[in-house]
């Protein structure tokens, strides 16, 4: 349980002892960290822990704005290091005329479904999906039917991702959230025919599985509709007092889960309509992102930083100052896999130098030379490159041809391929 705050009270002495904190500096240390209560009270040293939350709470009074969904009122402010990352993300992952990041136009494609691949395993983990990321990934390359639901999860998160993608621009309805939600529960909830609806009852918690503590009451049912149209409303326009677009998409995404308007798939749905409207504001590396990623593996962070939020009048800060420093880890992360891969690609021109060998070719060459149990099949070629059947059967047969590969006959149709016995040797032949 987290502790509840003293109340906020001012005396004389709290302006003076708010600006001496902004000049000796820790002010703005606790603020860009945006410390709760359970934190700034071993920060005291000439004063009590009260009276010093008295002035970083006047400090916060001062410079929040407001923003409103139903009769429910929120505020937040920016803070410099907020301000300072948005503008970070403003220049590398935001614009039209593409990023320094280094990513060519040929791989662009591959990366988005690298990307968009991690993100719905790592977003279905966080959920209780219990599955290892390689299969995961097998699985989707391979368009292999999900096993269980875990693996349904999984494969529901890659298909609404894709869906986001291809409708980036347009509007957000009601509708369209009902529609996101039934793609990313479809087969995995108890109740079937909640699959796309929203919740009818106030049965739903959200419970501290350690403890069986709640720690959020959603509001009630009855007020869905109406927290449900703001939202969109939201999302679609641009109101009178600018809010910067990547801080509306930190809002939009604890919204959803704040009003918790399903029985069960809120998280997954919250953390695809954030994506949905990076993209429609033009943020378009936010494709490459894997957010989920980073948010599983700080993920009691972020069950606090909605504690945080809620316990201590609606300060959204405290969710954008994690949401935001998630967003930094997530495009440092990105920098290295690309990183990564440009290292493979440059491994794998070695194999160009063979005759009628092409850059996908390579790859798979490189692969199989690394991984000698590797078992690969057209759709696996087909969604790894994201080219036709006809040009991954076409790659697939000319290896064969060469000698590299021999194909396994799974049945009438199906064809699997395997590393030949001579690779090594026509590798040594060609000099590679």
């Amino acid at each position: 349980m987290i502790e509840k705050a003293p109340k906020y009270f001012e005396d004389e002495k709290t302006i003076p002892r708010m600006v001496r904190l902004q000049s000796d500096g820790l002010l703005k240390k606790i603020q860009d960290e945006y410390l709760y209560w359970d934190k700034i009270k071993y920060k005291a040293k000439e004063c009590t822990p009260e009276e010093l939350w008295s002035a970083i709470k006047l400090h916060r009074y001062l410079r929040s704005k407001k923003v409103k969904f139903g009769k429910y009122e929120f505020k937040y402010i920016i803070t410099d290091y907020i301000q300072r990352a948005l503008h970070l993300f403003d220049m590398h992952i935001g614009g039209t005329l593409g990023s320094n990041i280094g990513i060519a136009e040929t791989d662009k494609t591959k990366f988005i479904i690298s990307s968009i691949m991690e993100e719905a395993i790592s977003s279905s983990q966080m959920e209780g999906a219990n599955t290892t990321r390689k299969k995961a990934k097998e699985m989707i390359q391979q368009e292999k039917k999900p096993r269980n639901k875990s693996e349904q999860m999984i494969m529901n998160n890659y298909i609404t991702m894709k869906h986001i993608v291809s409708h980036k621009h347009e509007a957000i309805t009601p509708q369209r959230i009902l529609e996101v939600h039934k793609l990313i529960s479809k087969d995995t909830l108890d109740d079937k025919t909640e699959e796309g609806k929203f919740r009818d009852n106030n049965e739903v918690f959200v419970v501290n599985h350690t403890n069986s503590e709640i720690v959020h009451t959603p509001p009630d049912y009855s007020e869905l509709t109406t927290l449900i149209e703001d939202l969109c409303d939201f999302f679609n326009n641009d109101r009178e007092e600018f809010i910067h677009p990547i801080v509306k998409g930190c809002i939009i995404h604890f919204m959803i889960g704040w009003i918790h308007p399903f029985t069960d798939g809120n998280g997954r749905t919250a953390r695809a309509i954030f994506y949905w409207y990076m993209l429609k504001c033009n943020y378009w590396l936010t494709e490459y992102l894997s957010i989920s990623r980073i948010i599983k593996d700080t993920k009691s962070q972020y069950e606090r930083a909605y504690q945080y939020t809620e316990i201590d009048e609606n300060d959204l800060s405290y969710f954008l100052t994690y949401h935001i420093k998630t967003m930094e880890k997530s495009f440092e992360a990105l920098k290295e896999y690309i990183s990564r891969k440009q290292k493979e690609v440059f491994q794998a021109a070695k194999f160009m130098k063979i005759p009628g060998v092409n850059d996908r070719m390579a790859q798979i060459l490189k692969l199989m030379h690394e991984d000698s149990e590797r078992i690969l099949n057209i759709k696996e070629i087909e969604s790894r490159f994201n080219v036709s059947n006809f040009t991954a059967r076409q790659d697939l047969k000319a290896l064969v041809d060469m000698g590299f590969l021999e194909i396994i006959q799974v049945n009438m149709k199906k064809q699997n391929f395997i590393k030949s016995k001579y690779f090594n040797e026509i590798l040594r032949k060609n000099k590679v």
